[in-house]
């Protein structure tokens, strides 16, 4: 049974857009409707404020996402001069788990060594680190320090209670939430300086740049060298064939200067990889057609 009806679209919301983007509602709707997946989509132009948003308060699974808070939590402490970027963090062996995505353990695959810190946000948000993930959240106290940080920004659609070595448990992957809409809030505070100091804002913005996906979800949707600075996220899937979720969420500059900001959740996924992968893409490359036609 599709999880996606018409009734959903009773939902959306634009404010701010223009009569013309009724093409772009269409070419959304059309992406997401016919697909064995839940979907939740907000879209926001920074400088021009128009928004638009498809499901937009959907609870949904962050899964990787949460990297993205994470680093903010650390910079923050960055900030005010309790951490430092060239600080060395010695990594255990013990936190190196082999059963989890890894560069850095690949790496250094007998641990007990240093890195910068720097580095090890560099492994975590551009390259999705697991382990370097968990190390961070200890770093700053735990999951509940994120939280506190996150919600000190005003966003209250955010939930983090479970590390990436916790999400190994089927349930936990459900545990870690927010929504499209607060996502777009939150990554539009953080361009615009309101989270961080300019510093740590450029620092965490080009390290979101070089996030390493190929060209794949929302890049594949863009033209070739377009900036993106985003952050993904992907939970395996059972024996019935079911992923809980696959997202992608981020800044994306235009050819006139000027950004947007596309935040995609998808949750109670039964569709192969590649087709979920190319409704990210898809709705990527409609925000992209739209903004640039517009402006």
């Amino acid at each position: 049974m599709k999880k996606l009806s018409l009734v959903l679209f009773s939902i959306i919301s634009f404010q701010g857009f223009s009569q013309t983007s009724n093409q772009l509602r269409e070419e959304l709707q059309q992406i997401i409707a016919s697909k064995n997946a839940t979907a939740g989509i907000s879209i926001k132009s920074i400088e021009d404020k128009d928004t638009l948003s498809i499901n937009g308060n959907l609870k949904a699974p962050m899964m990787s996402v949460f990297k993205f808070h994470i680093a903010l939590t650390v910079l923050n402490k960055v900030d005010e001069g309790k951490l430092s970027l060239q600080q060395e963090i010695f990594i255990k062996k013990k936190d190196l788990h082999e059963d989890t995505w890894s560069p850095m353990m690949k790496d250094f695959p007998n641990g007990n060594m240093n890195l910068t810190l720097d580095k090890l946000l560099r492994y975590t948000v551009s390259h999705s680190d697991n382990n370097g993930c968990d190390i961070l959240i200890d770093l700053v106290g735990g999951t509940k320090e994120v939280q506190k940080f996150i919600n000190k920004q005003g966003i209250k659609d955010f939930v983090i209670k479970v590390n990436e070595q916790q999400m190994r448990s089927w349930k936990n992957l459900y545990v870690n939430t927010t929504t499209p809409l607060a996502t777009t809030e939150l990554l539009e505070k953080f361009y615009k300086g309101q989270v961080l100091k300019e510093n740590t804002t450029k620092y965490l913005y080009q390290i979101m740049v070089e996030t390493s996906r190929g060209l794949t979800w929302m890049k594949a949707g863009l033209p070739e060298n377009t900036e993106l600075a985003h952050r993904t996220g992907i939970s395996g899937t059972n024996d019935a064939n079911l992923r809980v979720a696959m997202n992608d969420v981020g800044i994306v500059k235009l050819p006139n200067g000027k950004h947007f900001i596309l935040s995609v959740y998808l949750k109670e996924i039964t569709e192969k990889q590649e087709d979920t992968e190319k409704i990210i893409a898809d709705i990527a490359k409609a925000a992209w057609a739209y903004f640039v036609k517009k402006n």
